[in-house]
């Protein structure tokens, strides 16, 4: 059990104390579905004076030589993470795997499924919309990738290509309209048990913090309190508790699994630059919670 300042103060008393400052340790970059560089990312960070940052695409670690590379530029220290899609009870549960071993078979094996199902979901996601709407074709949103074939595609890339031909004015509308889950559109991408992410994660030497858990605006139905405490007897490092799609209510009550099971509790931006209205630093995670987590994985911070 581990027990830290964070810990002490957490739970039903304290959770309006959000840190100010500290991490971001949920960022995205043109790797996935950001729409800034690694360089343009890590330069930000520096100017607004954060004391470090996270690199965390979605299911692809393609990003990290560049971030690496711009940290050491502008001396920013960068932990290298991947935000991870799983999937159980009818619910989308995102996790964020930080500093393991990107050489791992397993956990590249994971990658290499979810991205090739992603890619595939997005094709045909494309071919019902253009049957509406002509102008989104495939190259169309292919035109919105913007590292090639290093870029883990998927709906904010549609959702650009909607922006692109003036279907929708923002992500935010395709989001919420054209893209959403409800959508007639919609397809689910398979994709690994949050368990199995755990498992995998932790065989490859790094840590795993469960992200925006409380954010109903994501899924119909919440992970349920068994299905979390199944994550952290698989190992579950952490919880993101400071992120603004956690409800008040959800805070509360993903901060209380915090105190009793003795997790780390984060905070990230899910900063993706221009591509929602999230601003990089307005959740951070403490110092003191940077070092645990970072204790004993198998890579170090950058």
């Amino acid at each position: 059990m581990l027990e830290n300042e964070d810990t002490k103060r957490l739970g039903k008393a304290g959770i309006e104390e959000a840190p100010v400052r500290g991490w971001d340790l949920h960022c995205h970059t043109r790797f996935s579905d950001g729409t800034k560089t690694p360089e343009e990312f890590i330069a930000e960070a520096r100017e607004l004076g954060l004391h470090g940052v996270a690199i965390t695409d979605h299911d692809t670690w393609n990003g990290w030589d560049r971030a690496v590379q711009a940290a050491r530029q502008y001396g920013m220290p960068l932990v290298r993470g991947t935000e991870i899609t799983a999937h159980v009870d009818h619910t989308s549960v995102h996790m964020l795997a930080y500093l393991y071993n990107p050489d791992d078979k397993g956990l590249a094996r994971m990658f290499a499924d979810t991205r090739a199902a992603r890619l595939a979901r997005v094709q045909e996601m494309v071919k019902r919309i253009s049957q509406d709407y002509p102008q989104i074709t495939w190259e169309a949103v292919r035109a919105q990738v913007r590292e090639g074939s290093q870029t883990t595609v998927g709906r904010p890339h549609i959702a650009d290509a909607l922006v692109a031909a003036g279907i929708c004015s923002s992500r935010s509308q395709a989001f919420a309209t054209i893209i959403a889950t409800t959508s007639k559109y919609y397809i689910h991408v398979p994709s690994p048990t949050p368990v199995q992410v755990v498992q995998t994660v932790k065989r490859a030497g790094g840590a795993v913090v469960l992200a925006h858990a409380g954010d109903r605006s994501r899924n119909k139905y919440l992970l349920s309190d068994d299905r979390i405490i199944e994550l952290i007897d698989a190992g579950l490092d952490g919880i993101e508790i400071w992120h603004r799609g956690n409800d008040p209510d959800q805070r509360v009550r993903l901060a209380d699994f915090v105190q009793r099971y003795g997790l780390l509790a984060t905070g990230g931006s899910d900063w993706h630059g221009a591509g929602k209205p999230n601003l990089l630093g307005e959740n951070l995670t403490p110092d003191a919670t940077v070092k645990l987590l970072c204790e004993g994985r198998f890579l170090s911070v950058a």
